[in-house]
């Protein structure tokens, strides 16, 4: 599938189809939201107004769109399609975590997010 290591570069819609990212040979940006704005009923008063990144850790990242954020980086292609020492972070909770990409079929990229060890994380399953 991806002898290679570019079987996973272009547009990938995340498991909940409400965000498309862009793969490219070592990083990845959200270039699609379902939901760009925030919805009328925001807790934060921030109704109709784009998604930003207000669940960063450091608060002079919080006013930064997340429409074009770079939220994958550092991948290397370990053969098999697999490819690992990647991180990915998840603006809905602020945190960063490390990451491992596995191409389970042309169409379909299982995503591993973890903390310490691949068997402390959670895998989301990305569709083209």
């Amino acid at each position: 599938m991806a002898a290679d290591g570019e079987g996973i570069l272009g547009l990938w819609y995340t498991e909940e189809k409400d965000c498309k990212v862009e793969i490219f040979k070592y990083c990845g940006r959200i270039v699609w939201l379902k939901d760009p704005l925030y919805p009328a009923d925001d807790d934060m008063g921030m109704a109709g107004r784009p998604v930003v990144d207000r669940e960063n850790p450091n608060p002079a990242l919080r006013s930064r769109p997340v429409m074009g954020l770079q939220l994958m980086e550092g991948f290397a292609y370990m053969g098999e399609n697999t490819w690992q020492n990647g991180t990915i972070y998840d603006p809905e909770r602020g945190k960063t975590y490390k990451c491992k990409l596995i191409l389970s079929a042309p169409n379909r990229l299982d995503v591993r997010g973890f903390v310490g060890i691949p068997l402390f994380g959670r895998t989301s399953h990305w569709t083209r």
